[in-house]
């Protein structure tokens, strides 16, 4: 991480972070990844959100609420798959 850059261009693209949860295979790793993707897409959408220059990007904000629902299915199918 570089500290003289915004906080913004130190992440990691929202997208990459949910395709790597919905993708991953290994039962240990996917509640850290699915956590990652969710962080990632709600600092995206709070950065649309208070961006007076993002106020148009109406197709990312509805690529973000589908992944953020995407991935509250998804942990919820697996939570219950491992409690079955």
């Amino acid at each position: 991480m570089n500290p003289g850059l915004p906080p913004y261009l130190n992440r990691p693209d929202w997208k990459t972070l949910y395709r790597a949860a919905i993708l991953e295979t290994n039962k240990s790793v996917l509640p850290q990844r699915v956590s990652e993707a969710e962080e990632a897409v709600l600092t995206r959408g709070r950065e649309i959100f208070y961006d007076p220059a993002t106020l148009d990007e109406l197709e990312e904000k509805e690529a973000l609420e589908d992944a953020l629902y995407a991935l509250r299915a998804f942990r919820t199918s697996w939570q219950i798959s491992e409690a079955a």
